[in-house]
């Protein structure tokens, strides 16, 4: 409820939000059959000054839907704002994103 009121305040003072939830997010980039439409896509979630992706963790997510979550992160990075919403301590995101392989020495 706090990420839907700090998205309302952001709408009265006149930014542009988008609001999903992570499964919502996924479910759509994984649908895309071309890297020309992925891509349409990613500039869809990097357009509005405020997104939201809520429910972080609800669901576990493979490799490719983690690499994909991370590229909306990554683009959106020192551009625009992002608010995710969680239950789950950071600690705890284990288990939902995969654990990276481990460095070979």
């Amino acid at each position: 409820m706090l990420a839907k009121n700090i998205a309302h305040q952001a709408i009265l003072a006149g930014h542009s939000v988008l609001f999903t939830t992570a499964a919502e997010l996924l479910l759509d980039l994984n649908g895309q059959e071309t890297a020309r439409a992925l891509e349409r896509r990613f500039r869809h979630y990097l357009r509005p000054q405020l997104l939201l992706i809520d429910e972080i963790g609800y669901l576990s997510y493979d490799a490719h839907a983690a690499d994909l979550l991370f590229q909306i992160v990554s683009r959106r990075y020192e551009t625009k704002a992002l608010l995710i919403t969680t239950n789950l301590p950071f600690k705890q995101w284990t288990r939902s994103f995969p654990t990276p392989p481990a460095p070979s020495r």
